[in-house]
């Protein structure tokens, strides 16, 4: 039989309940919300709204997890 672990040796438990996770909401709600992009006008350098916007929806989800990384890591 295995004896137990002393109680210095258990790892403390991990807390990611910060509000700024929060913010990831963000990259995921925004690409599902179809009336941002569903018509072809305006173009950005001759592409569609559709494309672009697609584009600027990756820049938004790095920028937001960048944010939400910073403001939660520990120092």
């Amino acid at each position: 039989m295995a004896e137990p672990e002393s109680p210095e040796a258990v790892p403390a438990a991990r807390s990611d309940r910060s509000p700024w996770n929060w913010l990831l909401l963000i990259p995921i709600v925004l690409p599902v919300l179809t009336p941002l992009f569903n018509h072809d006008s305006p173009r950005l350098w001759g592409f569609p709204t559709f494309y672009w916007l697609q584009f600027a929806f990756i820049l938004v989800g790095v920028a937001t997890t960048s944010v939400v990384y910073q403001l939660t890591k520990k120092r």
